[in-house]
């Protein structure tokens, strides 16, 4: 595997290490030992898949609050991605910054999120299937999320979304949830 740093602490982009011959290719996906010597989560605890049947379906932005944030390592198996992550870290030199990849069957690529990070996904065909597997266990009372819209991050995405939730459509500004969080503690 070939590990690319990305403008955000901690998040990576996965490239394959290719082993072509007459048959196709050979490459590894996941490796503890390999992780861990590049400074990742060496170990998971779960592993879950989202299939998305139409084009312009939008997931996130999420992520789950301290102390139940979770590592997670994405990769697109069927189909194509807008694959989106946002620094939610306050002590972070990157805070509020975010990046954007392109996650497909063919590039095979894999982004791995750090904990304080905010996900989410914009599918650029149909029949999109996403592959997570997290080095945390999900707690539904940690879940949190913003707007794919939000103000805050200044997203651009390559379409408007056709599909989405209402619980990923009605998120409160995250501005506005991070003061409120800021003075409930």
């Amino acid at each position: 595997m070939i590990f690319e740093p990305t403008a955000l602490d901690g998040a990576v982009l996965v490239r394959l290490d290719r082993h072509v011959d007459e048959r196709g290719f050979f490459a590894r996906t996941w490796c503890a030992r390999e992780f861990a010597a590049a400074g990742l989560p060496a170990e998971l605890t779960q592993c879950s898949v989202s299939w998305n049947a139409e084009r312009h379906t939008l997931r996130g932005l999420h992520w789950q609050a301290a102390p139940h944030g979770e590592g997670k390592l994405v990769r697109c198996t069927r189909g194509a991605i807008h694959d989106v992550v946002v620094d939610l870290r306050p002590s972070s030199s990157t805070y509020l910054a975010h990046v954007a990849v392109r996650l497909d069957e063919d590039n095979r690529d894999a982004l791995f999120i750090p904990p304080g990070l905010a996900h989410g996904f914009l599918t650029l065909v149909d029949g999109t299937e996403v592959s997570y597997q997290m080095d945390a266990a999900h707690v539904p009372e940690a879940a949190r999320g913003a707007r794919w819209d939000d103000p805050a991050f200044a997203l651009r995405w390559p379409a408007p979304p056709a599909v989405i939730s209402e619980r990923d459509r009605s998120y409160p500004d995250f501005v506005a949830e991070a003061a409120a969080a800021r003075s409930a503690s």
